[in-house]
């Protein structure tokens, strides 16, 4: 039996915890699934200011409550604590970050939540949970096996531990997964550099297009690269304007780079067994799952509820990205069908205002709430009929995952990652579980939501399409086994 490997997983938003991207499930599956195969991980992350301790059972660990992190001509102090997550079958410890300046005293992870502008100190904030990582190991002289990192708010912890404590992570091996290439960490070159306490050698490779890159420094420095499917791995390596550049770099690094299709935690996403839906499903009772959850999802949203009306739903981000303005420009058109739709989400706050003035229009078939809520988002992925994703582009597509988990029919623009695994419903064979669309345009997205419309006339055919996404298997399972399959060869070369 192979030896198990002891993995720090370090991630700027981790499930339950906290969550605005992607990132967060990604941070909470991949790690359970890691030690399901057997392995020690641990995970770690900031505390933010919307983040209740005595919910998630944060508490003290005596030998890291005072911990000085060095910050340019400044010190800060940063309480390390300890908690944990689950799913019914693993436990995962982590390693939380507190700190008034960066972290208590701010209630979002990269944005302020009340106007959705980007901090103005997050180089400032996440070099300092770098830093925290780092001290972390040192004082507990626990040097794992691996640090597996993640997108930009993570990207200094190689060259951190390769460039300032050689010694002590010298049999520590690197992985870093880019997310979302478009996200790469800029800043004023000199002034966030100096804060980082990098030896002046290293300045060069942090600096693309004048400006201070966290993502450069960590595509450099690792040992190995990894993103979110194989069309995302293409992307960065053809795409001069989605990488901004940085495609040479990776280019560079081609021979230890791999796309790995992310998946969802099984335990986390099951509607057989999810405590935070009014019914849970059973077998040969899809009718009865998807009645119970859509009643209590109208009454959350205070919508009359009729069978023959569909439901379409969408949880996400609101930016420009996620196909916000195509439903804004297709919104009239959208609404003269006899549908109730409902989106929950945080983000920009033009196209917010553009949200709650179709709301003020349309009050009995469109409803918008701001905000996240975990419970909330399960509710609405078991109670809607259909699930809207229509991304510019989409690294890996969680929610098609989630929504065919549950039953509920995803209407998609399909992009990036979701062109390995998206399944159209083909009326001639009866396979597939969505609806589908390529074109970026606001007339493709309504064409699309017409033709589901359609399907869903005929309830034998749409609870086919529902029941067909429930079959697929969307757990880690093989590709936790391909992470492991890459810590593994990384420590051979020790």
């Amino acid at each position: 039996m192979a030896k198990k490997l002891n993995v720090l997983f370090c991630s700027c938003e981790v499930y339950p915890f906290s969550k605005e991207t992607g990132i967060s499930d990604f941070s909470f599956s991949l790690p359970l699934a890691l030690k399901e195969l057997g392995n020690d991980l641990r995970v770690m992350m900031p505390k933010y200011g919307n983040i209740s301790e005595r919910k998630n059972r944060i508490h003290e660990i005596n030998r890291l409550r005072q911990v000085p992190i060095p910050m340019g001509d400044t010190e800060e102090i940063a309480a390390v604590k300890s908690s944990s997550m689950s799913n019914t079958r693993n436990k995962v410890q982590a390693y939380i970050t507190t700190n008034h300046t960066f972290y208590d005293s701010m209630k979002g992870i990269y944005h302020d939540p009340v106007n959705w502008e980007e901090y103005k100190n997050n180089d400032d904030r996440f070099i300092f949970f770098c830093k925290s990582v780092i001290q972390t190991c040192v004082i507990l002289e626990w040097f794992p096996d691996i640090i597996h990192c993640n997108d930009w708010p993570t990207a200094m912890l190689p060259a951190m531990a390769k460039l300032l404590y050689p010694n002590e992570f010298k049999n520590t091996r690197f992985v870093y997964t880019v997310h979302n290439f478009n996200f790469q960490g800029t800043f004023p070159l000199q002034k966030t550099f100096k804060k980082t306490g990098l030896p002046d050698s290293a300045l060069e490779n942090f600096t693309h297009k004048g400006k201070f890159n966290f993502m450069k420094g960590g595509l450099v420095y690792t040992d190995y690269i990894t993103t979110v499917s194989e069309a995302q791995e293409q992307k960065m390596l053809t795409d001069k304007t989605y990488s901004n550049g940085l495609d040479k770099v990776v280019g560079e690094r081609k021979d230890n780079f791999r796309g790995i299709l992310s998946g969802m935690d099984p335990y986390a996403w099951n509607p057989k067994r999810d405590n935070h839906i009014k019914s849970k499903y059973e077998a040969g009772e899809f009718e009865e799952y998807k009645y119970d959850n859509k009643v209590e999802l109208c009454n959350r949203f205070e919508l009359e509820y009729h069978p023959s009306r569909p439901i379409i739903a969408m949880v996400s981000r609101i930016d420009a990205q996620k196909g916000f303005d195509l439903f804004i420009e297709a919104a009239d058109r959208i609404f003269q069908h006899d549908i109730q739709f409902i989106i929950f989400g945080q983000g920009e706050a033009k196209l917010k205002k553009e949200l709650e003035k179709i709301a003020a229009k349309y009050p009995e078939k469109f409803k918008f709430k701001v905000g996240f809520n975990d419970e909330l988002s399960h509710v609405m992925t078991a109670g809607a009929d259909f699930f809207l994703i229509c991304s510019e582009y989409e690294p890996i597509g969680m929610n098609y995952m989630t929504s065919s988990a549950y039953g509920t029919v995803p209407i998609a623009r399909v992009s990036g990652g979701m062109k390995e695994y998206v399944t159209p419903w083909d009326p001639e064979t009866e396979e597939g579980n969505s609806f589908c669309f390529e074109d970026f345009t606001a007339d493709a997205l309504y064409e699309t939501i017409e033709k589901a419309l359609e399907a869903y006339k005929d309830r034998t055919t749409f609870e086919q399409i529902g029941r067909n996404g429930m079959l697929e298997e969307y757990g880690w399972d093989e590709r936790a086994e391909e992470y492991e399959k890459i810590y593994r060869q990384l420590l051979k070369s020790k």
